[in-house]
């Protein structure tokens, strides 16, 4: 066992791991049961959480590659009162069923929409090629993430009007 220092959600932890174990099942173990494991291959992209601001397959990172890192999972972007806007979205467009792949599906919108609010359909689409759902068909998922998109306010500051 070592420990190593790590910040979830905001919160710096040192928590004592395996060599051999994932990032995913530290997370799981310390409470953090949004990271789904479901392939545990890194091709479901149920896993998926937010390391350093970009997204990882958390089942294919070793937990001691996350030392000093920052890590968010989808505990830290709404609660069941308060939901983030993409949480919302989904929920109001129907997009979740068996809510398995939508926290993995939601931090990966999430990085996207956070360098560039306002993405085509192919650049969405492609971002979210990782993530996988076995119910919805990706329809409901991708109206959602678009009605996210048109609410958002323009990216590019606009010169003002006038003389």
């Amino acid at each position: 066992m070592k420990n190593i220092t790590i910040t979830i959600n905001g919160e710096q932890q040192t928590p004592s791991i395996d060599p051999d174990e994932t990032l995913s099942t530290l997370l799981r173990r310390l409470g953090y049961k949004g990271v789904k494991v479901g392939c545990d291959e890194g091709v479901c992209g149920a896993c998926t959480v937010i390391m350093d601001g970009h997204t990882v397959n958390s089942c294919h990172v070793y937990a001691f590659q996350a030392h000093g890192r920052a890590i968010t999972t989808i505990e830290a972007l709404g609660t069941f009162d308060a939901p983030h806007k993409l949480q919302q979205a989904l929920a109001d467009e129907g997009a979740v069923q068996c809510g398995f792949c939508s926290p993995g599906m939601i931090l990966s919108a999430k990085v996207l929409l956070d360098k560039n609010p306002k993405p085509s359909e192919a650049e969405l689409k492609e971002h979210l090629d990782g993530n996988l759902c076995r119910c919805t068909g990706y329809e409901k998922i991708q109206s959602a993430l678009k009605r996210v998109i048109e609410e958002a306010p323009n990216s590019k500051s606009q010169a003002p009007k006038g003389g």
